[in-house]
């Protein structure tokens, strides 16, 4: 048997190698189980570059080997600033390597690792950057499957770049990373993945929305002994609360948080688009509520689409917002005093329609057990609409386990308000004389649903009451019935246990 033309190289055995008399490797930048990477000079352009190269023990195998030839292929075709582009790749002396653009800065995973949690609006900030650079590869056909904050560089410029699409799965795949074989790592890994399921777009999207909590929250939201053990918490455990976790957070981030980390991908976003017009829009409420954000932030604002902005200066603060609310109210004051004949001071309301803000009738009030055989207290519904919010309440049944309603047994339980036909409710308020119990608000044009799945999406975001009387704000969206859908419960003091309880509910436009 002939010698190799060289000895096997790995690790710092490459440092100081001229791969294909070009790419002269420098020093180690990080390894992995299939390859490793290295800063190296390209003697030809005289310039820093990132160079992967396959460990030799995986290019004796073929599968291994055509899935590193299929990561150069598929990311060279996307050119995107928000991607670590691929410059070149080679083999020299069966040492198969991809050459990529050198980004001198950090991970992700080493902000979080030394700030913890992030600013709110820097949060947005890079989740948009991330989609979007995931929306190109989506775009081009391919399935990240590995989005991790080590899997994002953020330059020197604090622009975040995703890279690593070792395990990209194309959606016109032979099937290389076949059905029943689980690739990615476990914090952050679709429902799907992890029982080894067809994959599409939406488990990056999945990820993504566990990445933006983390750099929300300072740490992944499950953890386990092992890793089964935290793919399965993916599977069955729900999300913690973002807004419960870190107080202060906007409804708009965490609300992109909630639907993004769905278990089931059809009530996920459908695409990145609609992730990050939602983003996007978040992005711009935190940078307002903090009275402006930081270069970067803002950079990131500025590069939204005029189309998809919600406001259009450049430096967004509550100054800024204030000059424009005045404005509108002048201008509809002009309206009202500024109209022809007759029609001045007319309201430009539908005629019957109520004022803004006018509470809405709502006719009766339902129980809701879907998983349950005995209802919950449907005897006592109409007491949550009796205009009474101190003396009398609707109560849950009395749960022995733990507040949360799937440690019961059930995902939840509920109360269905009925507002006689369909309407556009923009609040609803809720009132009860034990705070501390958790959930989402539903909506339905008919029916009512007889299961949560025939309700669709949530027309709210996550809520917590924690004082006797809250405000929900709703999605825009017209519904004749309102489910008030319980997840979590809060203790009973008094008899031991856990339940909710509801003394008044008001719809309002």
């Amino acid at each position: 048997m002939s010698p190799d033309p060289q000895p096997p190289l790995s690790g710092t055995g490459l440092i100081g190698t001229v791969l294909n008399e070009r790419y002269r490797l420098e020093s180690k930048l990080g390894s992995g189980g299939m390859s490793t990477v290295y800063l190296a000079l390209d003697q030809t352009l005289e310039r820093r570059v990132a160079i992967k190269v396959l460990h030799r023990e995986m290019s004796d195998q073929p599968d291994q080997l055509e899935r590193f030839r299929r990561e150069s292929r598929a990311v060279a075709q996307i050119s995107h600033p928000n991607v670590v582009a691929v410059i070149d790749a080679g083999d020299d002396a069966g040492h198969p390597y991809i050459v990529f653009e050198y980004v001198e800065g950090e991970t992700l995973k080493d902000r979080i690792d030394r700030f913890g949690r992030l600013p709110l609006d820097e949060a947005a900030a890079y989740s948009i950057e991330i989609g979007r650079g995931l929306q190109a590869a989506h775009l081009a056909g391919m399935v990240h499957r590995d989005v991790k904050p080590q899997n994002v560089l953020i330059d020197a410029e604090g622009r975040a770049k995703v890279t690593d699409f070792g395990i990209a799965l194309s959606q016109e795949s032979d099937g290389l990373t076949k059905t029943g074989r689980v690739l990615g790592t476990t914090d952050y890994v679709s429902p799907e993945q992890a029982m080894g399921r067809e994959v599409d777009a939406r488990s990056d999207i999945y990820a993504l929305g566990i990445l933006l909590y983390e750099m929300l929250i300072g740490e992944v939201p499950f953890k386990a002994e092992t890793l089964v053990g935290v793919a399965m918490k993916h599977v069955n455990d729900p999300m913690p609360d973002v807004q419960r976790r870190r107080p202060g957070t906007s409804a708009a981030v965490a609300s992109v948080v909630e639907r993004a980390t769905r278990k089931e991908p059809k009530k996920r976003y459908p695409d990145m688009g609609a992730m990050l017009a939602d983003l996007e829009g978040a992005l711009e409420v935190e940078i307002a509520r903090s009275g402006g954000g930081t270069g970067d932030t803002t950079s990131v604002l500025d590069s939204v689409p005029a189309r998809n902005r919600l406001l259009s200066s450049r430096t967004v603060s509550i100054a800024g917002i204030l000059l424009v609310l005045a404005g509108v109210l002048v201008a509809l004051a002009l309206v009202e005093i500024g109209g022809e004949g007759d029609k001045r001071g007319q309201d430009l309301r539908e005629p019957n329609a109520p004022a803004s803000g006018a509470e809405i009738e709502l006719s009766s009030a339902t129980d809701f057990d879907p998983e349950g055989a005995d209802g919950e207290h449907a005897e006592e519904v109409d007491l949550a609409l009796d205009g009474d919010p101190r003396g009398t309440s609707w109560l849950t049944e009395t749960y022995d386990t733990a507040p949360a309603m799937v440690d019961n047994g059930k995902a939840g339980v509920g109360l269905i308000v009925d507002a006689g036909e369909p309407v556009a409710g923009r609040n609803l308020v809720i009132t009860t004389e034990d705070p501390g119990w958790g959930g989402e608000i539903y909506g339905a044009a008919e029916g009512p649903p007889e299961d949560l799945a025939g309700w669709g999406d949530p027309i709210s975001s996550p809520f917590t009451v924690d004082e006797e009387e809250i405000t929900v704000a709703l999605n825009e969206n017209e519904s004749r019935y309102y489910l008030i859908w319980i997840t979590e419960l809060t203790e009973n003091a008094e008899g031991g246990g856990y339940f909710a309880t509801i003394s008044n509910v008001e719809l309002t436009d």
